[in-house]
């Protein structure tokens, strides 16, 4: 089976990770996709839980093999990627794949899924509430969150190519919606 792809993507800090594990909750039809990525755990992240944790040199040799759907360089020297074999093995599940991916991530997806995907944008209330929640996770140092907050000014500019823009000035509200909208897209 083919399933749907639903995909979330946001600045860092913006909530869409709170949203996906919602939506989880919610839809036992989704499972999520655990992206790869070259970077160093974090706190009490899990290897095969929260990402692959892979060498540069691993990550490297999977994209000369063609075994990512889609991958980048998101922070310099440090990878992330969706593997092909992870959305099949959630379809090989008879479920649908939902992801918190980065930006230019979400909209590789969507340009190969196409109708097959719903791809949402959560937009933070503004950058300063985004600088806010990042510094307020003490887990970057100074010149990490100035590289997130560099790069979170770019990613807010590609809001427009997501097919739904939803605005995450309240939790709970920005979840009641998206369970709306994933709902609707998978009764088609």
């Amino acid at each position: 089976m083919q399933g749907k792809l639903i995909i979330f993507s946001a600045p860092s800090g913006a909530g869409k990770t709170t949203i996906v594990h919602h939506l989880l909750k919610k839809f036992p039809e989704l499972s999520f996709s655990i992206s790869a990525t070259t970077r160093e755990l974090r706190g009490t992240e899990k290897h095969e839980n929260d990402y692959y944790f892979i060498s540069k040199e691993e990550f490297l040799h999977k994209v000369a093999h063609q075994e990512f759907v889609e991958f980048e360089e998101v922070y310099n020297g440090t990878f992330y990627g969706t593997l092909r074999s992870e959305i099949e093995r959630i379809w090989n599940e008879g479920k649908h794949v939902i992801f918190d991916i980065d930006v230019e991530g979400g909209i590789r997806l969507k340009r190969k899924y196409e109708e097959d995907a719903l791809a949402i944008f959560v937009q933070p209330p503004s950058l300063e509430v985004l600088k806010e929640r990042l510094s307020g996770r003490g887990t970057d140092s100074p010149e990490k969150l100035q590289e997130r907050f560099v790069k979170a000014e770019k990613e807010l500019l590609y809001a427009n190519k997501f097919d739904v823009i939803l605005k995450n000035y309240d939790l709970a509200t920005a979840c009641a919606e998206a369970e709306q909208l994933v709902g609707n897209f998978l009764k088609k």
